[in-house]
């Protein structure tokens, strides 16, 4: 029986565990059972890394396919289930998005926006987030990835959901900012919400996650932490720590604002010194790990000094919860990191200590000069985050925290099947239908080369007429 390099974690080293130094995992028997390990699942949008915001705009779907690419290249198919998801439909958005707005991503092109924004006046479109060719396709796209691996979630068929091409945190209700379009996290949360009584969202984006903050603000059945730059002149400007919800949600919102040039180890303390017990305070259903990767140093807009092994560290120490968890992707400038860093989260979730040196692929130049999962940092920026400043977020935090008097209550209902089963609407193929009939479990647009759990699928297992619960 094949097993992973079980390194120790952060609390059981004086920093955190260098994955470097960890062989390729060896075959032994009768140490760790089969059903031991979490179930992964993997969810990659076909041809998500093909749309394009412009030519000198920061944001690169690009890096999604890089990162693909290292994946497969490592051999990380082999351990998860691997699927190519539907898009998302109009009904789907409209859980969450005004629906004026969905027509207008919808209708919107690049000859036709300066005519349906009022001269770029309404939805927030332009210089941030343009208009670009089948800019409702990759939304549909990114969103669709994040909608089924909640669904998984929600149904049990999985452990640990990754879609590395959602966690676009910026999006409002009605209009786009930040690069986003639309607000695939918040409609994931949602979903688990239909079947969870409560979600933990936790954002390592260097930006403020204000988009879901924004969404469920009044709620007390989401608890939003996020870890990100505080400044007047940052975007988006918000993310404080006065800013603690409202109504039912008050102190459900945790900030941690950070200055420039915050390093591995005063991040990684600060960030377990507040989400332990964040997690045995607000005891969550499920969470929601957005893990945005230009907090990493060197990004072309962050301002941060972590390795990608730091951030790393905080995606394992998250996952020793055990909790059900959809891992998101989010922000991240310079392609041939973020592929990296995501790569190495992937293995992380999956169990598996990957080597340094990067494996052949189709876009191996683009990891030059070093072609290593863990190049060096340079030009690190000056740590501007004191002791006394860091102690001092992690005391109001964690007197924020006594606020919750424990974990809120919900009544639990049934409910009609979920959003994934109401396909009527839609265009089936022929042969989608011939395999529903034969009892596939949603095998559509399957890899010829791979098989098991290596298979792509574009449709989740429908829940069919069976009764589910909803947490009110």
């Amino acid at each position: 029986m094949a097993i992973t390099v079980d390194p120790p974690t952060f609390s059981d080293s004086p920093f955190f565990f260098d994955r470097r130094t960890v062989g390729i995992p060896q075959q032994e028997d009768g140490i760790v059972q089969s059903h031991s390990a979490p179930r992964v699942a993997y969810y990659h949008p076909k041809d998500v890394g093909n749309y394009h915001y412009g030519e000198r705009h920061p944001m690169r779907p690009h890096r999604m396919e890089l990162t693909n690419q290292l994946v497969l290249g490592y051999g990380l198919h082999e351990k998860m289930s691997m699927h190519a998801p539907r898009k998302a439909t109009e009904e789907e958005l409209r859980q969450f998005h005004d629906a004026d707005y969905v027509d207008f991503l919808k209708r919107v092109t690049p000859k036709n926006a300066q005519a349906l924004t009022k001269d770029w006046t309404k939805f927030n479109v332009g210089d941030d987030c343009p208009v670009f060719h089948d800019v409702f396709s990759f939304c549909q796209q990114y969103a669709g990835a994040s909608l089924a691996a909640a669904r998984k979630l929600a149904n049990e068929s999985t452990d640990i959901a990754i879609n590395w091409s959602g966690g676009l945190h910026h999006a409002k209700k009605g209009e786009a900012s930040g690069f986003c379009y639309v607000n695939d996290i918040v409609l994931a949360i949602l979903e688990l919400l239909r079947y969870h009584p409560r979600v933990l969202y936790i954002d390592i984006d260097i930006h403020h996650g204000d988009g879901v903050q924004e969404a469920f603000y009044l709620s007390n059945r989401v608890l939003t932490v996020s870890f990100h730059k505080y400044a007047a002149d940052f975007f988006p400007g918000t993310g404080n720590l006065s800013e603690i919800g409202s109504d039912l949600g008050k102190y459900f919102s945790l900030n941690v604002p950070l200055q420039d040039g915050i390093d591995d180890e005063s991040y990684i303390s600060l960030f377990k010194a507040i989400m332990e017990p964040t997690i045995t305070t607000f005891r969550p259903s499920s969470i929601v790990l957005q893990c945005g990767a230009d907090s990493l140093g060197c990004d072309r807009l962050g301002t941060f000094n972590l390795s990608i092994a730091a951030h790393g560290e905080c995606v394992r120490f998250i996952k020793s919860f055990g909790l059900p968890l959809l891992v998101l992707g989010g922000g991240g400038y310079r392609q041939s990191s973020v592929a990296r860093c995501w790569t190495y989260e992937t293995g992380v979730l999956a169990g598996v200590a990957l080597p340094d040196e990067l494996p052949s692929n189709n876009y191996y130049e683009f990891f030059a000069p070093d072609y290593h999962l863990h190049p060096p940092l340079t030009g690190q920026i000056q740590n501007l985050n004191t002791r006394q400043s860091l102690e001092r977020i992690r005391v109001t935090i964690r007197e924020k925290l006594r606020y919750l008097n424990g974990a809120p209550s919900v009544q639990m209902q049934e409910i009609p099947p979920d959003l994934g089963g109401w396909l009527a609407d839609e265009v089936r193929t022929r042969e989608e239908k011939d395999e529903e009939e034969e009892g596939a479990e949603g095998s559509e647009n399957k890899d010829p080369e791979m098989g098991g759990r290596g298979e792509y699928f574009d449709l989740e297992e429908m829940t069919g007429g069976r009764k589910r619960t909803r947490a009110f």
